[in-house]
């Protein structure tokens, strides 16, 4: 199976994550003309080949234009009024004005970086002294992204990749993910970041993502209401609300931003050492800063992935969802089961259990694709009488499945098939092919249903 392996030692940020993917292949100009598709202005971007630590790899920059020229990238030095200073190639800029600490991938949650920055001594003038929009909301963002011209896949997964971070910051700064704003120049950067990186991955052939441990540094960042230890309040509840754990290191900067932190947590499927991985491309995207501890660059290993050994089957990762409920009426819980199924749930059940107080009650477990386990949380809360979800993150393997079709006396009939290592080991009829074939043939269910399961023995041969 193709996959991409993030090796996160040093940290992860939007621009690193663009850079590694340049590396591994991602042609730039393709890039740059997909990026064009969203019909934003007012930036252009730069990519060049250079070393970190010895370590050669890309560096990736989208550069900011304004009425004042500005023109520059991550790197340069311009005076303005208040502070623009990065963290390690990311476009962490802290913004003190009025939204306190709204921004762009570092959204609402922005920083001086005093203690851990590049130090370039980056100033911009606020916009509105420039006299520009003040900024982009995230529904603003959303729509911008909804209405471009880029594939269904990237505008879906930019969009839920935007949605972590304004969920984060809505809930560090109470209030509603919709009334989230970004910053207009962070704005900008941020969404070349995040759907740039989502057609990286597309070019790529969309791999399965994994990832090792994810790495933070230690130390403060400074934002308006103050110093606050990292990780970073959005950064931490983003990777929290992912269930990806998070373990510090002696490197006394930030190395991990909210957008490398909402990429990862909307891509990778799984976090730990590489297994049975076969490196066919390594690329290597590089921050800005010179850390003291590690370089400060993001490897990415593309290739096929082998953990399975000898056998072929498909491996992928839900998660389970759970809740112990005592009080919900089973007319409440039946028409849940409708909804949450056609929403998209993998499958819905309910396991009796005795609970406190001598209460009868059931465990509602709700399987589902990992990116949609808020969405089903969130009907569970509102739809049952939950105060509460707990998540669960499973591995799971899989015969490799088709659908076709076996000929009965009756008429053709759909037959799920499963194929390990290239043989059938299993053969299930479609319930609704034998339902429809035994409302037209006037005929039980069960006497089709037996004819397709005798007809389907013929494929284990």
């Amino acid at each position: 199976m193709k996959t991409l392996y993030l090796d996160i030692f040093s940290g992860i940020s939007g621009d690193m994550f663009i850079g590694a993917l340049l590396d591994l292949g991602v042609d730039f100009h393709a890039l740059e003309h997909e990026l064009e598709k969203l019909g934003v202005e007012g930036y252009h971007l730069h990519s060049h080949r250079a070393a970190k630590s010895a370590i050669e790899g890309v560096k990736f920059d989208v550069h900011i234009e304004d009425d004042h020229e500005h023109g520059h990238g991550h790197d340069d030095a311009h005076e303005h009024t208040h502070t623009h200073e990065h963290s390690h190639g990311g476009h962490s800029h802290s913004h003190e004005h009025q939204h306190d600490d709204h921004g762009h991938a570092h959204s609402h949650s922005h920083h001086d970086h005093e203690d851990h920055g590049h130090h370039h001594g980056h100033r911009h003038e606020t916009h509105d002294e420039h006299g520009h929009e003040h900024g982009r909301s995230f529904a603003e963002i959303r729509k911008l992204i909804q209405n471009s011209n880029l594939s269904a896949w990237v505008k879906e997964r930019a969009i839920s990749v935007f949605t972590r971070i304004a969920k984060a910051e809505g809930k560090i700064h109470g209030m509603a993910a919709e009334e989230v704003h970004f910053h207009e120049v962070g704005a900008i950067d941020s969404i070349v970041d995040v759907v740039g990186a989502c057609i990286g991955l597309e070019m790529l052939g969309k791999p399965r993502v994994l990832a090792g441990s994810v790495v933070e540094g230690t130390g403060f960042i400074h934002c308006a209401h103050g110093r606050f230890p990292i990780p970073a309040p959005a950064t931490l509840n983003i990777l929290g609300d992912a269930g990806a754990a998070l373990t510090q290191c002696d490197e006394p900067h930030e190395l991990v931003t909210p957008t490398g932190a909402a990429l990862l947590a909307e891509f990778v499927e799984s976090f730990g050492p590489m297994r049975g991985l076969v490196a066919e491309k390594i690329g290597f995207g590089l921050g800005s800063r010179d850390n003291k501890t590690r370089p400060n660059v993001l490897r990415a290993i593309l290739g096929q992935a082998s953990e399975t050994g000898p056998n072929d089957w498909e491996t992928d990762t839900i998660v389970s969802l759970e809740t112990n409920l005592d009080d919900c009426p089973p007319e409440a819980l039946g028409l849940f089961m409708e909804r949450a199924l056609a929403a998209g749930a993998l499958d819905i059940f309910y396991t009796p259990i005795q609970m406190k107080k001598n209460r009868p009650g059931v465990v509602l477990t709700i399987l589902c694709d990992e990116n949609a386990a808020d969405q089903f949380s969130e009907l569970t809360l509102r739809e049952t009488t939950a105060f509460g979800v707990r998540r669960t993150l499973y591995e799971r393997r899989k015969l490799r499945r088709e659908i076709t079709s076996v000929q009965t006396r009756f008429g053709k009939i759909a037959v799920k098939i499963g194929r390990l290592n290239g043989k059938v080991i299993q053969a299930s009829p479609e319930y609704e092919s034998c339902r429809a074939l035994a409302d037209e043939k006037r005929e039980p269910v069960l006497t089709i249903y037996r004819e397709a399961q005798a007809a389907a023995r013929a494929l284990y041969a």
